[in-house]
Formats: C-alpha cells, structure tokens, sequence
C-alpha cells in the first residue's frame, strides 16, 4: 500500500476522498496468458502511484518498459490454468488501462543488501524529462497522454536509514519553481529546475560522473519520486473555485500561521531588547571591573564569564566552592577568583543577588599560615630524604642500628608527603598525621581508619603477634641517624632495635610448618608408592572392557582422584586427603545414582575404578565411608552362560529418576548460553572429530587442566535459571554439593571451521535467532534452513527450550540461493528494523 493509499484509508471526508481518487487513481491489469490453450485472464487493480525498479538503467522510459515487460511463468512458478485445469507455462504482463491526472512515479533506489543484511541505498544517475509521452504505453490508443514535470522529491543521504527530504514543485499557474526544504521555501531563479545543488552535497566513494542532459531534461542519483500532470490545451485560468471545506481549512491554518508569526515577532523583539539591555550593562560596568586602589571584593571567575556570554541568562553569584571550612576564602582558590572594584559588586549583588559577599578581609589567615607551614615542611622534607639516603649507604655495624622494613623505607617520602598535603589540616605532633577537616562528611570512620592503617611506617616488618618478624628478606638495618631523621616524620612507628629477638611464637610456628611440610612430603611419598598406576593414570580398568583377571571393581569419585593427585604432586601447597567421600555418589537413600551404562558412557568421567589390590592399600591409606563395588557373575547354564554386572549398594530406580529430569530441565531452562551455527556448504559438513578432544594425562602441571569450580560459582556460557522447586529425595544438602562440583560435566565445545558462536536464552523465539544468523552469515532469515540433529527447525514462534536447542548445541545452517525478489526483502526489513520515512504534508489528512 503506498503513502497515498494510506492516507485516504483514513481519510473520513468523502468529499476529500472522491477528489483524491479523481486527481490521482489510475487503473491496469494483470494479464495472464495460458501457453497451452491460449485462454486469458485479467485481474484488475487500481493504482495511486507506479514502483520502478531503476537497477541496470539510465532512463525513465527504460524503467517504465521493465515494470510493463512480458514475464515467463515457468518451473515451479507455472500458472493454473481453469480452463485446462492443471498447471500450465504462461506469460503475465502487466496492461495500462487508464492514467490519471497527477501521476507518480516511484524510484526504486532502496533495496535489501544480502552481504550486510541491511537495506542500502542505489545512487545511481536516472535520467528523465520534463515532458513525458505514456501513449506508448497504454493500452488504449486515442486521448491526451502527454504529462509534464510537476515535482521532484529528493532524499539526501547516502544511508536508506537515515537523510534529509527535500521537495521542488512547480506553481502550475506561473510555471516557476519552488524549492521546500523543511520550513524553508525557496523560489529558483528563472522558469527552470535546479538539482545541481542537492546533487554535490553527498559525495560517495563510488562517485560516478553526471552524465550530460539535453534541453528539457534532468539527471539525478537522489530522487526518488517523481510526479507528471497531465498537459491541457487550455490554459489554466486565474479563478479557482475552492470548496468551502477546504477553504475553511486553509483559513484555519493562515489564521493559526499568522498567530505563530505575531508570536514569534514578539519573542525576537523581546530577545532583541534584553540583549541591548544586557550590551549595555556589559558597557557600563566593563569600564569599572578592575579594582586599583580603591576597596576590592573577590568574585568567581566562572561567573564572571557566563555574565559576559549574552547567551545565556545569568543566575546568582554563588562563592560557596571557593570557602575553606572556616567559611573563608580558600587560599588554593585564589586562581580561580577574580578581583573586582567594590562599586562593581554593589551593583551586581544588586541586580544578581548571591553570595557570600568576599571582601579584602575574606582571605583566611589560618589557612595561609598552615599553607605556608606546610611549604617549610616539605622543603624539610627533600633535605632529609638526601640526608637520609646518603646515612643508608653506610653500614652498620654491631648493635647500634635499627631494623626498617624495606617497604616503608622505599615508600617514606611519600607517605610523608601524604601527611602533609591534606588541606586544611593540622598536623598532630603526637603522632605525626595530618587531622584533616576538610574529608568527606560521608566517609566512615572505618574507611579513615584503614586508611591510617594503610599509612603506617615500618608496620610491614610485624609479625601477627605484634613483634619482629622472622624473615630478615623484608627489613634492612640502618644506623641511628637515619632512624632519628624517620622518627621526625613517624614518631609513632615501631621501635625495633638490632639487638632485639624475633617473635618466639612466629619461630615456633615456623618450625612446626617445616615439620608439617617434611610430613607431608613423606606422606606423599608413601602414597604415590603405595598407589603408581592409579597416579600415573596407568593400567586402569574399563567397564566397556571388562578385565578377565577379576570379578570385582571398586568404585570412588573422580574428584577425590584429582584433589589426591594434587596433594601428592604439590604436598608443600595443598592439604592432604584423609578420607574417601563416597557419599557424593549416592542418594539420600543409600543407593547408586548410576546405571552400569551410563558409568560406560556419559558418566565414567564422574567415578574412578579401583583394582582390588588397590582398594586394600587405599583402605589402609585413607578413611572410607562407603563401600561402592561391583561384581561380574555367571548366570544360567547355557553356554557360554549370560554375564551379569551386580552394583552394591545397588541403584536407586526413583533418585535416578528424578536426577535425569533435573538435568533435562536445566537444559531447557538457561540464559546467555552459548550455541553454535555451522553454515553448510555443499551439503558437506566439516566433522567435529577434525579436532578430537585431548587426553590430559597425569604428567601435565597442574595448571594445564581444567579444575573443578568450586561451590556457587557459575560457568560463564551455562547460567541456569532457578525454574521450579527441586524434588526432596534428590536435593540432599551433601549430595547437591557434590553435584556442584563433580556431577556437572564440561559440555565445552571445540569449534570447527565454518562455525560461529552465538548467545541465546532459552525463552529466545526461533525467529529473533534467525536475526542474528542474519548478522553473522548475511543471510537473510527468509533464506535460512536451519536444523539439529536432524531434525529441521520450522517455527519461527516457537522458543529454543521447546525445539530441544540446548547449551553447546550445534546447529546447521543451510542458505537458499539468491533471488531478487526485493520487495519480500524490504518487507522482513520493515519488519526487523522499522523505520522512519517522507510521511508528506500532511494535508490530506484533514
């Protein structure tokens, strides 16, 4: 439906809309011709306005020749023919019946563009007249179908989301040209039409030359709709008769115009006059601003600036950012305050109002005194820190010094600077600070007090117990000099002479940590001894393989595996494993939360198999508090007889239950997960085993696997929501723990080539992941053929949760060939990213 159409929809008058429709409205038909027996059909329609494809040409004519052009309906677009009842190849063709007075003529200038699945704008050249024949194109020969130019509507922009419209329209009655640009109105020199200066404002990278134009005709790459009258014999006569509703709303809106007009005209008047009033205050007073031997007050600069720019109004004097906290004037702030004439401030108090008022006394004494306290201070300050560089260049022997800690020695200028830079303080001679007043009023006394704390000298060589601490790597002896010049700054720091003892409690701890390290590594030892293969990772039995040389297995988890693994590589960093929590491995109940299948498969990465002999040593190593085990039996007495694989404790049917339906919905139930979309090329799919999942064997450090997240942390690509409540018998407190941290495997996807990643959530519609293909791959959605596990995705209304989409999943995606069917393409487009157009003048709409 064009703009037209849409607008007389609405259009409640039917006066107005039988004008429209007389003055606009033409009629053609859609010709269908059967190739087999001959038989034509038509379906007629009426027209407001023609869409032109102007890709490929140069001319009006040549578009209007393609939009008329005989079409072969063949293959799969064959037409169904009534009178041969089946479906037969034919041709379609579209037939002018009749043209109406006004016609328009649309540019197809905005199209979709499949690389960047966006709409993008054609600023080719089309060349047209201003006197345009369509007898040649009618169907019906005879009568006037000679029109000419009326308007132009151009669209300035290179983006087709974004530009500027523009409109030059012909006065039918003088035959000269205006020119609408918004609330501009421009008439053009001469009779003639103009679109040289819209068409050099925006330059494209792709610039083509503007080919040359004869006499009467015109070339543009910007406009887009171009509109014909009908030419008459009779020349246009000066009295119009206009009908008395729309006189009536012409008057309404001259009426409502000229109030704007009067309105405006008082607003500038008034603008006008506050701004001589404001040019001569600025006069008065300019003259009079510096201060010289008479009475002086101080007043902001920024003020002082914004009472010049006649821009903007001036509000009141505010000096209040200029006060120190004894409500005087700040020393520091001088540079940002500006010395007037008190007769100056009389008069813009007067006028302005504001405050306070800064006179020649405002300037606070106490504050200059401690500036200038504080200047001496750090002048000191730079000669004792060469004095006491030159003091620790020499060493100290016997008993005379004092142990420092390298860190405040490195860092003592500048926490001494720290000290004396807070403004508007006064420095505590008891213990060398700066008291601050002018902190935030907002800061708690806990954060003063961690900041004190973080200040403090030669805390850094203290031991937990308040003494000296036993490593000499972090303190420096220096001489007694030095430490008189420290002490100046940080008298409350603490005293450590050279004779003084380390802490006794701190060497006895250090003594008992080498002890529990030399225990530990023979602990180590004796079970990495006890146990090589199952720390090795060796010789270690499979379910799916099932050993001829025993009938037993034990089983334990594979977290107590890996957390006793580290503990025998690093027994110096991590604690050592005392017991075999087997408990993780059943339900509330006692039972098994696993089948021996599953153990074969999806859940062997879970539990760890022990060999008998093994599961003696570990017995005798480690305390167990459940026994898990399995046992082959024979049974019948054919032969060979049936195997039968007996779990103790065995499975629990109902927990087992429960726990794969608590997967499946925490699969259907996530946010921010990522999938990914394999683009099919050839019906050929790089295989995933291109890039096979990697063993990690026991001699990789520690640092190249992947450990277990601990509790309540959440994977980054798998966020669960919490969708309903858990069932009892499967939330056990100890056996949740456990799922969080051994049960939930990594579904981590290696990506293939051809693939890209994606976040989706699992209430995201197929539809809104169709759109996002779209600005990953360029296709359009309309295109896609999307499917998972062979199963092909079809609904776009339908959510991810429901089509099975899960995290890590890997769809397929496989692309249409390209039509050119554009007009389907601007309608997902409209539909995607909406947006806004030309909406005319509006003045149908009354």
């Amino acid at each position: 439906m064009s703009l037209l159409e849409d607008t007389l929809s609405k259009q409640k008058n039917p006066d107005v809309r039988n004008i429209v429709q007389q003055q606009f409205c033409g009629e053609y038909a859609y010709v269908t011709v059967c190739n087999q027996c001959g038989r034509e059909s038509k379906l007629l329609s009426k027209f407001y306005e023609l869409e032109l494809n102007i890709q490929g040409h140069k001319q009006l004519t040549d578009c209007i020749s393609e939009f008329l052009k005989e079409e072969k309906l063949e293959g799969d677009n064959r037409y169904f023919c009534e009178n041969c009842q089946s479906k037969q190849n034919a041709t379609r063709k579209i037939r002018l019946l009749s043209l109406p007075c006004t016609l328009n003529l649309q540019l197809m200038r905005f199209v979709f563009d499949r690389q960047t699945g966006h709409k993008k704008k054609l600023n080719t050249y089309i060349g047209f007249s201003e006197i345009l024949d369509m007898e040649p194109y009618v169907e019906h020969k005879g009568g006037s179908y000679v029109y000419e130019l009326s308007a132009v509507l151009i669209h300035r922009g290179v983006s087709a989301y974004s530009g500027h419209y523009i409109a030059h329209v012909k006065d039918p009655q003088s035959g000269e040209w205006y020119k609408f640009n918004d609330e501009d109105i421009e008439k053009m020199e001469g009779k003639k039409l103009q679109l040289g200066i819209e068409e050099d404002l925006e330059p494209s990278k792709s610039q083509t030359r503007k080919p040359k134009c004869g006499k009467g005709t015109h070339c543009s790459r910007n406009a887009y709709m171009l509109v014909y009258r009908l030419q008459t014999q009779e020349k246009p006569t000066t009295t119009v008769q206009v009908p008395a509703f729309l006189q009536e709303l012409v008057d309404r809106d001259n009426s409502k115009f000229e109030e704007w007009c009067i309105e405006m005209a008082e607003m500038r008047k008034q603008s006008v006059d506050k701004g001589k009033a404001k040019h001569e205050e600025v006069k008065e007073l300019y003259q009079r601003l510096p201060a010289g031997a008479e009475p002086y007050e101080f007043v902001s600069l920024e003020w002082l600036q914004k009472w010049l720019d006649e821009s903007t109004p001036t509000k009141p004097i505010d000096n209040h950012a200029c006060l120190c906290s004894h409500d005087k004037l700040h020393p520091d702030k001088i540079s940002i305050m500006k010395r007037i004439s008190e007769y100056a401030a009389d008069i813009f108090y007067s006028r302005y109002g504001g405050g306070p008022r800064l006179t020649v006394k405002a300037l606070c004494k106490e504050c200059v005194v401690e500036r200038c306290r504080v200047l001496r201070l750090k002048s000191q300050l730079n000669e004792d820190y060469k004095t006491v560089n030159n003091l620790l260049k020499a060493t100290v022997k016997g008993n005379d010094g004092f142990w420092v800690g390298k860190s405040s020695l490195r860092s003592w200028r500048q926490l001494a600077l720290e000290q004396l830079d807070e403004p508007d303080g006064d420095v505590d001679q008891s213990n060398g600070k700066m008291n601050g007043n002018t902190l935030n009023k907002d800061e708690s006394k806990e954060e003063r007090k961690e900041e004190e704390e973080e200040l403090n000298f030669n805390e850094d060589i203290l031991c937990p117990h308040g003494e000296l601490c036993i490593s000499e790597n972090e303190r420096r002896l220096v001489s007694k000099e030095a430490w008189s010049k420290l002490q100046q700054y940080f008298p409350k720091a603490p005293e450590f002479p050279s004779y003084r003892e380390c802490c006794s409690q701190c060497k006895i701890l250090e003594r008992e940590g080498e002890e529990n390290e030399a225990l530990h590594k023979m602990i180590a030892n004796e079970q990495k001894t006890s146990l090589p293969n199952l720390f090795q990772d060796r010789n270690r039995p499979c379910l799916s393989n099932w050993p001829e040389e025993t009938d037993v297995l034990y089983i334990v988890s594979q977290f107590f595996v890996e957390e006793w693994r580290k503990f025998v590589r690093k027994p110096t960093r991590c604690s050592p494993v005392s017991s075999v929590g087997n408990s993780a491995l059943l339900c509330p109940h006692g039972g098994l939360m696993f089948t021996f299948a599953s153990m074969t498969k999806e859940d062997s990465k879970l539990i760890a198999l022990i060999w008998p002999s093994e599961w003696q040593m570990i017995q005798k190593l480690f305390v167990v508090d459940h026994i898990i085990k399995i046992t082959r039996t024979e049974v019948g007495d054919a032969n060979p007889s049936e195997t039968q694989y007996i779990s103790e404790p065995k499975l629990c049917p109902e927990c087992r239950e429960g726990l794969l339906c608590q997967q499946q919905r925490d699969l259907r139930e996530y946010t921010q997960a990522t999938i990914y979309v394999h683009k099919v090329v050839d019906n050929k799919k790089v295989m995933k085993d291109s890039a096979p999942e990697l063993n990690v064997s026991s001699s990789e450090t520690e640092e190249d696997k992947e450990e277990t997240k601990p509790d309540g942390e959440k994977d980054p690509d798998f966020n669960q929501s919490n969708g309903g409540t858990k069932r009892q018998k499967i939330t056990h407190q100890n056996y949740i723990a456990y799922q969080k941290q051994v049960i939930r495997r990594s579904m981590r996807h290696r990506k293939v080539r051809g693939e890209k990643a994606l976040l989706v959530s699992a209430n995201q519609t197929l539809k809104e992941l169709k759109i996002q293909i779209m600005h990953a791959f360029s296709v359009a959605p309309f295109d896609q053929n999307l499917s998972i596990d062979g199963k092909i995705l079809s609904d776009d209304c339908a959510t991810l949760g429901t089509l099975g989409v899960i995290p890590e999943s890997v769809i397929l995606l496989k692309a249409d060939e390209p039509i050119a069917d554009y007009a389907a393409m601007d309608d997902v487009m409209q539909v995607c990213m909406p947006e806004e157009g030309f909406k005319g003048t509006g003045l149908l709409g009354h």
